[in-house]
């Protein structure tokens, strides 16, 4: 059921997902990582998608951001219909219009976290400057540093820098702080709150740890390939109050 406050944010959800399924075969046997997912996502909001390894969430963000496709049912982004597009315009989106963060950093080791940075911008439409998106995860003095020259939270920081300065209207992570401790964690989830409250990126965090939860508007929790429960968040709790 769709809040007020969900039905105020925008004229209608950033995406729509009706009836996804995805089935993989492995070898003789049909692994089936989604059972018929119905769910949409709201412009600005942060949606923690929870649940055990196995249970479909991986593979919900990656049909989300055009990195896979579904087996049956549809998926809309804004008014493009993801499920029916090319693989050229499937690229052009993930380009245009998605932000990726994944539980491991991915950062070219000889360059700089500043010029790490500058990979995406150098290609990207509108994009912000590599310093401006490394200051606002709190990075703004360890811009000439490289990747061996930072902690795993650094390094975690620098790769949402790097997902953020192309300016993407949705923002998807992956596990963000599970190779983390939960100090260094907390650190991440800041940065990704800040990006969520100023930049005003949808965001879309999974996680199998409900410690997290706490920071979302909204949680979604999957099982077995199912959405078993939705809830909201009447009061989010800022990063540094979440423990595990």
């Amino acid at each position: 059921m769709v809040s007020d406050r969900d039905r105020t944010r925008a004229p209608g959800p950033v995406f729509r997902a009706r009836g996804l399924t995805k089935i993989y075969p492995m070898g003789e046997v049909q692994v089936q990582a989604l059972r018929g997912i119905d769910l949409d996502l709201y412009e600005g909001e942060l949606v923690v998608l929870l649940g055990a390894s196995g249970s479909g969430k991986s593979t919900l963000l990656n049909i989300l951001g055009g990195l896979d496709t579904a087996t049956e049912g549809a998926v809309w982004y804004r008014e493009q219909d993801l499920t029916r597009a090319t693989d050229r315009e499937l690229t052009e989106y993930r380009r245009e219009h998605v932000g990726f963060v994944f539980q491991f950093y991915n950062l070219i080791p000889s360059l700089t976290a500043c010029e790490n940075v500058a990979v995406v911008t150098e290609i990207a439409r509108d994009p912000m400057a590599p310093e401006e998106a490394l200051a606002l995860v709190g990075l703004h003095e360890r811009v000439d540093h490289f990747p061996a020259q930072l902690s795993g939270g650094e390094q975690q920081r620098v790769a949402i820098a790097r997902a953020i300065a192309k300016r993407p209207a949705v923002l998807l992570c992956d596990e963000p702080t599970g190779a983390l401790d939960s100090a260094t964690g907390i650190v991440v989830l800041e940065a990704l709150s800040r990006v969520n409250r100023e930049l005003g990126t949808t965001t879309a965090l999974i996680t199998h740890n409900a410690g997290i939860a706490d920071l979302a508007d909204r949680v979604v929790r999957l099982s077995d390939g199912r959405i078993v429960e939705v809830y909201e968040n009447r009061q989010k709790k800022p990063a540094s109050a979440l423990s595990w």
